[in-house]
Order: C-alpha cells, then structure tokens, then sequence
C-alpha cells in the first residue's frame, strides 16, 4: 500500500496537507508514466492514499469542524459533496484503461478536482481548526487520524462519507479492499 506518513508530526493540520501535497505529487507520477505498468502501479498508490486520506477526514477531522468551527455543517457539507462525486470518478476510473488516452483526460479532469478539494480544506476548514484547537487537540487528532488511516478502505466507496457509514461499513470494505489489493498484486 501506499506510505501515509509523510513526515513525524504531531500537528494534524501539518499532516494532511503534508499528505495533499504528496497527493499531488502522485497524480504528477502517474500522469508521467513512461508505460502502462508504471502508470498502473502509480495509480493503484494513488488511489489507495485517496481512499485512506478521505476516509480519515471523514472519520476524525470533519465531526470535529462540524463541532467546533463557524459555519461547520456548511463547510463539511461542502467538503463531503466534493468527496462523493471525487469517489464516483475514482471508480470510473479505475474501471478504464489506464493506457488510454481517455484515461488521461478524465484523470486530468479528476486531478483538478481533487487539488481544488484539498484547497478548499486547508482554506475553509483546516485554518479554522487551528484557530480553534490547542496545540494538545492538534496531536489528538493526528493519531486520531494515523489510526483511521491504518484500518481504512483502500478503495472508494461513493456513498460512504459520513463518519457513522465509515464506523459502520468501513472495516468490513476495509478487509474486503485489502484483501483484493493482495490478490491483485498477486496476480500481475
């Protein structure tokens, strides 16, 4: 699977949008393949840290936007309408062919999305965690989130994005994902 630790930090805000910029770092690797095992094998990280990423967000860091800044429920609401249409292009296309033309295009428009997404995050809602949360909160958070990311689904799952479907359809998908990520890799 895809490494989710970006570097040792104990603030969550540092942490995810460590872990955006290496999103987008990883859309650049798979847009840039030379051939189609590598972008294969780049695509299949890529969407293994997307899923894991957006599940914690919605497990840990949004309830506590919803509680704990202005605004919360709108600016979550937001973040999770982005969230579900980011997974239903993620499966299309993970059921396309990867050295297609088509791909790349849809991918491109994919990427797009998804930076906007994470913009909208660390402006609308991160910036106002850290202006509402201590120091002490930040680090609770974090290895809130490093444990989500550990039992999370590697795969999307439109539909699942609020934290009670994530607690109660997560590990099941989580265990189900896994597992066909080992076959998978198995199998290539």
């Amino acid at each position: 699977m895809a490494q989710t630790f970006v570097q040792s930090t104990d603030d969550v805000v540092a942490f995810l949008t460590d872990q955006h910029n290496l999103i987008k770092d990883m859309f650049d690797d798979v847009l840039h393949a030379s051939e189609p095992k590598a972008r294969e094998k780049a695509f299949t990280d890529l969407r293994q840290l997307l899923a894991v990423h957006e599940t914690a967000e919605e497990m840990v860091v949004h309830p506590r936007a919803r509680r704990e800044v202005d605004a919360g429920d709108e600016i979550v609401d937001a973040r999770l309408e982005e969230e579900h249409a980011a997974k239903a292009m993620l499966c299309k296309l993970e059921d396309m062919d990867i050295a297609s033309e088509e791909f790349l295009t849809e991918l491109t428009k994919f990427r797009d999305a998804v930076l906007e997404h994470a913009e909208h995050e660390e402006s609308e809602e991160f910036v106002k965690l850290e202006r509402e949360l201590d120091a002490d909160e930040l680090k609770s958070l974090a290895a809130a989130v490093r444990a989500a990311e550990a039992i999370a689904p590697t795969r999307p799952h439109p539909g699942v994005e609020s934290a009670k479907m994530n607690f109660a359809v997560g590990p099941f998908a989580s265990m189900l994902d896994r597992a066909r990520d080992i076959i998978g890799a198995a199998l290539r």
